[in-house]
């Protein structure tokens, strides 16, 4: 049985930085940028922790002792403004950089929270943690405090999701039934967005607030258009239920009439019949055989 290369030499060495070769250029802008700050705060607070991915400038041999830098080149810059002069690396078998950073999965914002309460719970103070990633500590606490006041049926629905942490601010003032509703929808409408939330708050039947009474208006919205975003709130949130009932069988549905059609069709006097004598029908069970999915 064949084993799968790896893409880089498993022990890492050190590499004084004067022997790295930047694979790409650094923009001023880059340097500028607020992902650049937050990565030399971290750095100045806790060290570099990932490895760089490098690649010998010399394809079969390494006479210079030069090495080709594939991922980490903020990080690099970084390090040679704070006078590092060595750093650890990984030595990559290809000297490509897709392997590396160019398809990340980015962490959902439930889980950054649950990184920071980690964090938090083995004694990082709130304080060390908005330091090390260059943020204000008030933005910490939101995402500490993130899921409190949220029921976990709202919250399994967020598990994949980035969202603002403003969004768990609004929906703390909903009850549970009403918060999964709202995060249906938005995650349907793919809009988590802190003005969709907001609007579905001010669209809440009193009831459904935990503390019974109606937020502030917002800007330029009527009385009247409020009461009549709260019923087009709840026919949406029927039809949405409607839909997910019955989209499983609407599917298989549409499958059975898609194959059923399209052996129809195959027949030659079938076809020519339709053509002649019910052109329309015809056109429609064409576009029925070429449905790519129930949304067309």
């Amino acid at each position: 049985m064949s084993k799968i290369p790896l893409g880089f030499i498993p022990e890492p060495i050190t590499i004084s930085i004067d022997h790295l070769l930047l694979s790409r250029k650094v923009s001023p802008d880059e340097i500028a940028s607020r992902k650049y700050d937050q990565i030399r705060s971290s750095i100045e607070e806790i060290g570099n922790i990932e490895p760089f991915v490098v690649v010998k400038a010399e394809k079969h041999s390494n006479e210079s002792g030069l090495y080709i830098l594939l991922d980490g080149h903020l990080r690099l810059v970084a390090l040679q403004q704070l006078n590092c002069t060595e750093v650890c690396c990984l030595i990559a078998t290809d000297d490509e950089s897709y392997t590396f950073n160019t398809r990340v999965s980015r962490l959902s914002t439930i889980q950054e929270h649950y990184m920071i309460r980690r964090a938090i719970d083995r004694g990082v103070s709130p304080q060390r943690l908005a330091k090390a990633l260059s943020v204000d500590v008030s933005q910490i606490n939101k995402k500490l405090n993130l899921l409190q006041g949220i029921c976990s049926e709202a919250a399994e629905l967020l598990t994949d999701r980035q969202f603002s942490p403003e969004i768990a601010r609004v929906l703390r003032k909903m009850k549970p039934t009403r918060q999964v509703e709202c995060v249906e929808l938005m995650t349907s409408a793919n809009n988590l967005t802190i003005a969709y939330a907001e609007a579905m708050l001010v669209a809440t039947p009193t009831s459904m607030l935990v503390e019974g009474k109606k937020p502030s208006k917002m800007s330029g919205v009527s009385q009247e258009q409020i009461s009549k975003m709260e019923r087009e709130m709840g026919n949406l949130q029927l039809q949405y239920k409607n839909v997910e009932q019955t989209y499983g069988q609407d599917v298989l549905h549409l499958v059975l009439a898609k194959g059923y059609l399209a052996k129809l069709l195959e027949n030659q006097a079938v076809s020519h019949y339709l053509k002649s004598r019910q052109p329309e029908v015809f056109a429609e069970f064409e576009a029925i055989v070429q449905t790519v999915s129930i949304d067309q």
